[in-house]
Parts: C-alpha cells; structure tokens; sequence
C-alpha cells in the first residue's frame, strides 16, 4: 500500500479513479495495481521490464510476473510492432480500458455479476471479454434464455471448431424455434435427431435394389 501512496503524491501521476475504487472487484492485487497505474503514466510504450523494476523498486521476477498474471487476467497485451523497420515489444492498454469501460456502461465490473456464463466464457475462449462480448451475452439472459442453455450452446460451437458468439446466436435462435429450454431438451433432441438420421439409413437400405445394381 506504501507504493501506491506513494504514487499518488506525484501530482503529474494520474490515477483513474474507476481503476482505484474497482480494482478489488476486478481482482487486482495491490502490486498489479501498481504496476497498471506506473504503465498508464509511461512516457513510452516500450515495454522495458527492468526500467519498470528500477522505477517500482520491486523485484525484476515479481514485475515479470505480475506482467504476466495481468495478460493472463486480460487487463493488458504485450504486442510487436515495428519502429523504423525494427521490431519492438510495446505494452498495450486496450483490453484494460474496455474494462473500465464496462464499468461505466454496466456501473458494476465483470466480476460482480450474479451469474459464471461470463467467467466460462472467458474460460473457453482463453481471454477477457470485450464490452461488445458482454453486452450481446447480456443480450441473451435479457430473452431469459438460462445460463445452462447458453453454455450449452457455446460447448455446442465449439464442438463445430468456432466460438463466435454470432454462431452461437444462431443456435439459440434455433433452439427457441424448438422449443428447448433446458440441457435435458438440448440432449433429448440430439438423441432424437440420431435415431432419425438412422431411420433413413435403413430406409436407403431396404429401397436399394440389390439384384440391379448396374
């Protein structure tokens, strides 16, 4: 806590205030807290781990990973990009302010939602959502379509190789015209959709006439 007093006695150091007050419902530590404020202030891009250790006076092992806890959580990205044909490594923001963003929209974060369709969606497609992500998910329980059934329909498109929530739209779309509403349906009319697709096999079968195939 000491750092980030000291921090804020810099009177250029600006501190939004959403990321202070919202920080513990994002799940930040105090340390990347820290480190999230010292890169909102950089003078530069650049991700320079040692400079960000000298400056912090925190362990270069901990700043690498809490650099890496904060990609992780998707509060920030490591990019490459060229400068004068030279590669370099720059610290990218976006995903953060998009968090904060949410926060404005919603005026809660991520996090406090009564409900783990968003954290299994985070978890399944391996990052943070976007505000857009949020809201189209939000979009979803609005049509009282149930957690259970949207998740069953993500596990569903990634069963087909695809995430996209457009794609996952579509198969709620076409679940609702079905009338199901619960897993047990969503199973139910796999189930009956195979014997189905097995009851025209054998159909096919028995009207193939096998004494003249040519």
């Amino acid at each position: 806590m000491n750092e980030i007093v000291e921090l804020i006695k810099h009177k250029d150091m600006h501190v939004p205030r959403l990321l202070i007050t919202n920080y513990k419902k994002l799940k930040l530590s105090e340390i990347e807290l820290i480190i999230l404020i010292y890169l909102i202030n950089s003078d530069t891009s650049t991700y320079n781990p040692k400079e960000i250790s000298n400056d912090l006076d925190i362990k270069l092992n901990d700043i690498l990973q809490m650099i890496d806890n904060l990609i992780e959580k998707g509060f920030i990205s490591i990019d490459i990009v060229k400068i004068n044909k030279i590669s370099n490594e720059v610290v990218n923001l976006d995903l953060l302010y998009e968090k904060l963003a949410f926060i404005v929209i919603n005026n809660k974060s991520p996090e406090q939602n009564d409900t783990g369709v968003f954290e299994t969606f985070e978890k399944e497609i391996g990052r943070g959502l976007t505000p857009m992500e949020f809201e189209i998910i939000n979009g979803w329980l609005d049509l009282d379509y149930t957690e259970e059934l949207i998740i069953c329909a993500l596990k569903e498109a990634i069963y087909n190789g695809t995430t996209s929530l457009r794609y996952i739209d579509r198969i709620l779309l076409e679940w609702h015209k079905k009338g199901i509403k619960t897993k047990e349906d969503v199973e139910k009319n796999k189930v009956e959709f195979k014997k189905k697709k097995e009851k025209n096999k054998t159909e096919e079968l028995f009207d193939y006439d096998w004494l003249n195939e040519e």
